[in-house]
């Protein structure tokens, strides 16, 4: 079994707060950040700014300030593995993209793509991001908080 390859976004806005969504297929309260997998015919930057105008519905209103040194994993519960990308794969190894976002709060929609993955979307301080995501990427989160100190405006 191997690791999905994918990246992860991390959108700040001019206060420092972290953009984060609540999934729609997950009845608990769990919010994370925009990610997903490259496709075979992308960069890791093509499929970052897919990714952002599929999640979040931006396409130009962000910068890119940085990315993750390295590739930063998380592992699949095991009793989800063969649910989660029809068993495939064990988790994600994903490249972080650290963004700011340079727009207006209206310009976010999360039904551009037609299956949306969020119902819902805030802004937290970046620190809280640990406790509102799903227990399995915490410590997934707690290095993309490390990295982020790298790029911090």
């Amino acid at each position: 079994m191997k690791y999905r390859r994918g990246i992860g976004i991390f959108l700040i806005n001019s206060e420092k707060k972290l953009w984060v969504g609540k999934r729609i297929d997950n009845k608990n309260n769990y919010w994370q950040m925009p990610q997903g997998g490259i496709d075979k015919s992308e960069t890791e930057e093509q499929a970052m700014k897919r990714e952002m105008y599929e999640e979040v519905g931006i396409n130009d209103s962000f910068e890119i300030l940085g990315m993750s040194k390295r590739l930063l994993s998380y592992d699949l519960p095991k009793e989800i593995i063969k649910f989660v990308w029809k068993g495939k794969y064990i988790g994600q190894s994903q490249r972080w993209f650290f963004c700011k976002f340079i727009g207006i709060d209206s310009m976010f929609d999360l039904e551009k793509d037609d299956n949306p993955e969020f119902c819902k979307w805030k802004w937290i301080e970046p620190n809280e991001c640990i406790s509102e995501v799903v227990p399995f990427k915490r410590s997934l989160y707690r290095e993309v908080l490390q990295e982020y100190k790298n790029f911090e405006i």
